[in-house]
Order: structure tokens, then sequence, then C-alpha cells
């Protein structure tokens, strides 16, 4: 063989080699093995090839598994849209306080007696909070504490003024309204708060990608409420239905809370019965004396723990829940049982419970007390609140409680005593063990009153 042939079958050689190489690396290396056959590591360090057609069957293999892995699985069939799809809005920590847990919520009426509870509860397991509020910031300042670090947010707002509602719930997936009124003013009525207001929200947070809106009413809230005292029965539990319907209309998926007769810390409930002016000299007068009303009052830590539960639970969208307490009661025993642990006893200061159809003397002074505080009732003493205070709550059968949403409600025996000792007479002393006698609690109802 010539020189100059060696020298082109050489280069030819080289060429083909240097081609082969190139291929090789740009091919991508598989470590995948078929089923039921041995794997064992190559020795070299040349990556063994997989023809095309064989890399092809096993991605149709690896995406068949896949889709039937996802259909064996529990996914669920609604996927929850997240209204802000960035990494801001995503869970981050282990769900304590200084966590984010996913839910923006505004909680509209955080400055009244309920709205504390609501927002402490929900900043201890990771919830930023957008509190709006209307008059003097100061009101509100103190719920910073209810979250950690720039996890409680606040921003002015009127009820009337859609803008500015606009910008309080333009980044929340959750939106709470506690705005309530238990008297009408010459600028808030029923119909402003409980109707227009509520309706209002409801719309705009459905045309703002709202995922779950929650409405706080009232129990006995009826179209048609029986009249007790007042001749067309209570504005107040109308106005509380109609805003219900209203809600209903512009969000179909809201959840509506219907609470009973709330106590607690800086309530209306026992501040109310322990005030000096509900009182006729040392007498409480009362319709029928209390004898044909019955209540079930709940606390108020646990409804602020049914609604934080109604957040957490999807399931919960678009149903009404009563939350009562476990037992109840005669208005008129549970009078009694709030006198004595007033310790205004009706041996030592006098008390007794009076019929209200006796006492015009009490009439005229409920009226005079519209007519002199209009804006805010010494004692929270009205007409409207009479005919509240004297109607049987009443338990639709069917409907479901606090214990649908895995809360068991503190019996009213065990909490109620604690919260009523700063109001008792006398209370800066401290008596000795035994100086007093046992308090028996008020004997409960039977459980077949519970339904209607």
């Amino acid at each position: 063989m010539s020189p100059a042939l060696d020298y082109r079958l050489e280069t030819t050689t080289a060429q083909t080699t240097s081609t082969t190489s190139r291929r090789r690396s740009r091919r991508p290396v598989s470590h995948e093995r078929d089923v039921g056959a041995s794997f064992s590591p190559p020795r070299s360090k040349m990556a063994a090839l997989i023809p095309r057609t064989q890399l092809r069957a096993a991605t149709r293999q690896g995406l068949c598994a896949a889709s039937q892995a996802v259909q064996v699985c529990n996914y669920s069939q609604k996927p929850r849209i997240i209204k802000n799809p960035t990494t801001a809005s995503l869970r981050k920590g282990t769900g304590g306080r200084s966590s984010f847990n996913g839910i923006v919520c505004t909680v509209f009426g955080n400055s009244g007696f309920m709205g504390r509870y609501i927002c402490n509860r929900l900043g201890k397991i990771g919830t930023q909070l957008i509190l709006p509020y209307r008059g003097d910031f100061y009101q509100v300042a103190p719920l910073k504490l209810c979250g950690d670090l720039g996890q409680v947010l606040f921003h002015p707002f009127d009820l009337r003024d859609e803008e500015s509602i606009l910008k309080c719930i333009k980044y929340s997936n959750v939106v709470i309204n506690l705005i309530g009124c238990d008297w009408e003013t010459k600028n808030f009525t029923y119909d402003d708060c409980h109707v227009q207001g509520a309706a209002r929200l409801a719309r705009i947070c459905k045309q703002n990608g709202v995922e779950r809106f929650i409405h706080v009413s009232c129990l006995n809230a009826s179209p048609n409420p029986e009249p007790i005292l007042l001749p067309e029965g209570s504005k107040f539990f109308k106005s509380k239905w109609e805003g219900e319907s209203a809600v209903r209309q512009e969000f179909p998926d809201a959840t509506i809370i219907r609470p009973a007769d709330t106590y607690g810390t800086e309530d209306r409930f026992l501040a109310y019965y322990a005030h000096r002016w509900r009182q006729h000299f040392r007498g409480i007068p009362m319709y029928k004396k209390g004898e044909h009303t019955e209540k079930q009052p709940v606390w108020v830590g646990d409804v602020a723990a049914g609604i934080v539960a109604a957040v957490k639970d999807h399931q919960s969208a678009g149903r009404t829940y009563q939350f009562v307490g476990p037992k109840r009661y005669k208005l008129s025993d549970l009078m009694d049982w709030f006198q004595e642990l007033l310790r205004r006893e009706s041996v030592i200061y006098g008390y007794r419970r009076l019929d209200l159809d006796m006492m015009p003397l009490f009439k005229l002074k409920v009226t005079l007390t519209e007519f002199i505080s209009p804006a805010y009732p010494i004692g929270y003493l009205h007409w409207e609140g009479l005919e509240k205070e004297h109607t049987s709550d009443r338990i639709v059968k069917g409907v479901p409680t606090l214990e649908d949403l895995g809360i068991t409600p503190v019996p009213v025996d065990t909490q109620l005593p604690w919260e009523i000792k700063p109001h008792r007479y006398d209370g800066s002393y401290e008596d000795s063990v035994g100086e007093y006698p046992d308090i028996i609690p008020p004997k409960p109802l039977a459980d077949k009153a519970l339904n209607f």
C-alpha cells in the first residue's frame, strides 16, 4: 500500500471516530432498565446507548404510570385557585404565629366585642389580617398584637364608599363581616348596617374573586318576628333576616353564622344585666317576670373558634350555622343566678324580679333614656333591646351547629361565673374561704325544648 493511500485511510478513520463521539455526546444517557431485567453498573466509562424506539416506549410507559397514579390518589375534584399566584401567597412555616398559612383575611367590624377574639385566634395560626377601621386609629391599635410583625395591617374605610372597601379586600381570599348595630342612630339605621352594607360587601367581594365570605347574623332572625313589647316586633331581627337574604343573593357561597346571646369580657349581655340603670330601685322589671322566655347563651370564645373552623373548612361554604350554648335555661332562672353571682341577694340587697307591665315609671325611664342619649343609650337600655331580651331563642332543626365544626361549647355554669366577676357588687372585696355559701347554678330545661 502506498503512503498516500495509508494517510487517507487514517484521516477517514479519525474523522469517523470523531463524528461518532460527537453523536454519542449529544444523545441522552439513560439509566432506566426494563421491568424484570437484571441491572449491573457499567464497568467502562462509556455509557450504553439506548435506541430511540426503546426510549419512546419507556416514556409512554412512564406517562401511563403517572396518569394511573393520579387517578388512584385522592386529589380534589375542585382544585383551589390561588387569587394571587405568587410565591408570597404560599404557605410558610409550621403553622404557628410566626408562620403564614396562606390566608389573607379582612375582618370588617374588628373593633367590636367579637372582633377581638376572632382576630386573636386567626393571628395565632399564621393568618395575615387586614383590619379596616373608621374613626380614630387608636381604637384598633391594640389589635396590632394579634399577629406577628408585618402580619396585621390597617386601612381606613367607610361602609358607603366602595373604593375604600375595594382597597381593603383587594388582596384577601377570606372576608369576615362583623358589622352591626344594636340601636339605630341618625347616621346608620338597621337597614344601612345589616342590609345595604352587608350586600355591598358581598357584591364587591364576589366581583373581585374573594374565595370565602363569612357573614355574622344573629339567632332569631326572622322576616316576621313575633311582637312582644313593640307592636311591630323587633326591627333588629327583621333587618338581620333581610341582610342574610341580600348576602345570599350577592354571594351564594357565603357562610352565615347565627350566634345566640354571646357573653364574655366587655360584652353587652352580662354588662347589661349588671348595670344599675337596668334596675328599678333594686328590682329587675321583666316581661312576665322572665318566666316565659328561654335563652341558650354561648361563650364568645366558642363563637370565635367556630368562625375560625369555618374559615379552614371549605365544606362550610354556602351553609348556615347556629352557634348556641350546650344548655337551655329560663331567663328568670338565669337572672336569679346572675344576681347571686353579683352578690345582690334578695335578703341583704333586696333584689326581686318585677312584672314589666306593672312598672309605668320604668317604661317612662326607657323612653327618656332614648330621648336623652340616642347615640349611646345609658346602660344599653332601650326598647329594641328589651324586645330582643324577651324573645326566646329558636333553634331550627336540621341547621348545623358548633358541634358540626368540631367545637364543643363550654357550659354556662363553668365559664360565666368568671366572666361576671368584674361586675360583682363590692368587687374589690376579697372574701375568705367559706365566707359566702356556694352558689348553685340554674337547672337547665329538657332537651325536647331545643328544637322548634
